[in-house]
């Protein structure tokens, strides 16, 4: 594979767009559950609705085989107290989830993660999905049990979350007898091409490379019963015209460059989360009127900022469990592993352990560089790190393929860490936190007719959460369909979406995408970054409407896919602008939301005990307070809702 620069030397002009152009043209779909975004959770959603009875058509806007966050694979399905070999009970597991995860958390996600994923665990093994060491691969690894074959992580080991313990450095902390046993390591690289491969099999309607860009509210109401919903082709052009009974938004959380982009050098925003994650899911909901939540929420970004490594290669992240840290002299620095040792704690995630080794480096304690050792770890436990964890987890197979190419041997080298070589970012490189759609304990959103899974929701969690709530979502929103007659569309909003979706296709040039993109990433660091006040807030509102009034109208599409970033661009100017008026709402500071006021720099109790909700009436904003934990007693609230749960699918069903 050559350059640009070969081809155009070669052939003297650049290429036609491979695709024939249909901008302007129709197609029409009707179908019981509309799933966007075919991401983990938009596929099980699709899954689960097609095994109860339903019609299922899913939109995404890249190749399902691979698309999402979770697409590239995954190494641990966390969180799994169900299982045979927990020493926990899931219910209580689930409040111990919560309470770590902080006050804003998802109660309704983490309970139905505790007490669902297993048996989705469970199905993704009869579609073909490897959990188990069934080739005995990993005999003698620690965790592995010869019975089930299932390999125990010590991630969670002594307690939820990721904080460190009192007693980690004490020896023997964590025996094995008191280990809680709630995650499982898995092949997880294989699992998405089989989700795909299901969904085929199930019938269901797979419209690729199809952008959703619209909710339809039922006779073009704002704030009515969702529809359907609309979408562009990215390769043709072509607008897609979806008629629902009900539709499931899964179309990942809000994008991680409201702050920063850098495409030339670290990736689109150099984050490891999915490039589609734009804001998609906030900008349609807030338009249909949908009740947003934690849309405040922020914090600084560490990792894949700029130019800096999306993991902290060698240790001290997820997926280096057992893996030691040691200096240039080899000597082995006293920071938690993600390992048995210390039962699952992650330094990267504690300021007060890095801030103490970053004393003692400036001290001369320890020397730069520090390394991964893997070449000092049990032979078997850096075969399973490297084989096995690193091998199946997203973006870091290719990590694990480039160096092996290049001759690294794991029993002998080390890596090189870049903690402390890459020094943290300034506060105004930040990422969104939380914001999400509200849900009930069917997970659907404030509007009938509209439901949400995995990162969609407020205060998502991980590959697991995405799975077990999708699967969730996709058997309510079935059950649903079979109760309502299909609601009317409005062709006036149709043709209002066709026409803002087109517009920068139409035009015969004008602004890049990029350049757009750029000048949001500067309001938002230099008006809501480190510092905040009401002053900066309103200066950062007045840029983003000269932006919308100047920038907009200019913005121009070569090709679909250029129109699909210029789309995806306004998704973000209307999830900036909502985090902006969040924060302004919040006159208080707050570490858990990322909020730090200059001019209230005390927190508020009262305030900061409850979720702020923004939503649109009729085009006007609203706000609204309800308190944290609204969702009641979890267990209970849970049983009451799903008395009729059966299980584990059974395919001669």
């Amino acid at each position: 594979m050559g350059t640009w620069h070969d081809y155009l030397k070669a052939e003297g002009t650049p290429p036609e767009w491979p695709y024939p152009i249909k901008f302007g043209e129709e197609k029409e779909v009707e179908t019981d559950v509309l799933v966007l975004g075919g991401g983990i959770a938009g596929c099980w959603a699709a899954i689960s609705a097609a095994r109860n009875g339903a019609k299922v058509a899913i939109m995404e806007k890249a190749d399902i085989r691979r698309s999402g966050s979770g697409g590239p694979g995954c190494d641990h399905w966390c969180n799994v107290p169900a299982n045979p070999l927990s020493r926990v009970d899931p219910d209580e597991w689930a409040i111990q989830e919560m309470e770590d995860l902080g006050a804003y958390s998802n109660g309704i996600g983490i309970q139905i993660q505790c007490r669902e994923d297993f048996d989705t665990l469970l199905e993704m093994e009869q579609m073909g999905g490897k959990i188990r060491d069934t080739d005995d691969e990993y005999l003698g690894v620690e965790g592995r049990d010869d019975e089930t074959k299932f390999m125990i992580s010590p991630r969670y080991s002594a307690k939820a979350g990721y904080g460190t313990h009192d007693d980690w450095r004490k020896p023997g902390f964590n025996p094995p007898e008191t280990r809680n046993n709630v995650v499982i390591r898995i092949w997880g690289n294989g699992f998405k091409p089989l989700l795909k491969k299901e969904c085929k099999k199930l019938g269901v309607e797979m419209y690729e490379r199809v952008m959703a860009t619209g909710l339809l509210n039922e006779n073009g109401k704002q704030g009515g019963r969702v529809v359907g919903a609309t979408g562009i082709n990215v390769r043709t052009g072509e607008f897609l015209i979806v008629k629902a009974k009900a539709v499931i938004m899964s179309t990942g959380g809000g994008s991680g460059a409201l702050w920063f982009m850098d495409t030339e050098h670290g990736g689109y925003d150099s984050s490891n989360a999915s490039r589609n994650n734009s804001s998609g899911n906030i900008e349609m909901a807030w338009r249909a009127g949908a009740k947003l939540t934690m849309m405040e929420g922020s914090s600084q970004s560490r990792i894949g900022t700029g130019l800096k490594h999306k993991w902290y290669t060698g240790g001290a992240d997820a997926s280096y469990e057992n893996v030691s840290l040691v200096d240039a002299n080899n000597k082995v620095l006293p920071t938690p592993t993600q390992g048995w040792a210390d039962g699952g704690a992650m330094f990267s995630n504690n300021a007060a352990v890095r801030m103490d080794i970053k004393k003692r480096i400036e001290a001369g304690e320890f020397e730069l560089p520090l390394y991964g050792d893997f070449a000092g770890m049990k032979p078997e436990e850096a075969n399973a790190t490297w084989n096995l964890m690193l091998t199946e987890e997203s973006t870091t197979k290719i990590m694990v393929q480039t160096m092996t190419e290049a001759g690294f041997d794991y029993t002998k080298d080390q890596i090189m860490n870049y903690t402390y070589m890459e020094l943290q970012p300034n506060d105004q490189y930040r990422t969104g936190r939380g914001g999400g759609l509200l849900v009930d304990w069917d997970l659907k959103s404030s509007l009938d007719g509209l439901y949400a899974a995995g990162g969609s929701m407020f205060s998502p969690s991980d590959h697991s959460y995405c799975a077990a709530t999708g699967r969730y979502a996709g058997r309510k929103a079935a059950a649903y369909v079979k109760s309502v007659e299909p609601g009317a569309v409005c062709r006036k909003q149709i043709d209002a979406e066709k026409e803002r979706v087109l517009a920068p296709a139409k035009r015969s040039g004008g602004i890049d995408w990029k350049e757009l993109h750029f000048g949001l990433n500067r309001v938002m660091q230099y008006y809501a970054g480190g510092y905040r006040s009401e002053h900066l807030f309103d200066l950062a509102l007045e840029e983003i409407k000269r932006i919308e009034e100047n920038a907009v109208p200019e913005l121009y599409a070569l090709d679909p896919h250029k129109l699909m970033r210029c789309l995806e661009d306004l998704s973000m100017i209307e999830h900036a602008k909502l985090a902006i008026l969040t924060m302004k709402e919040r006159r208080f500071t707050s570490p858990a939301l990322g909020v730090q006021r200059l001019d209230y720099p005390d927190a508020d109790p009262e305030d900061q005990g409850k979720y702020l909700l923004v939503y649109q009436e009729d085009g006007e904003t609203k706000f609204e307070r309800i308190p944290i934990r609204f969702w009641g007693n979890m267990k209970e609230e849970y049983e009451k809702h799903n008395p009729d749960y059966a299980g584990v699918y059974k395919p001669e069903n």
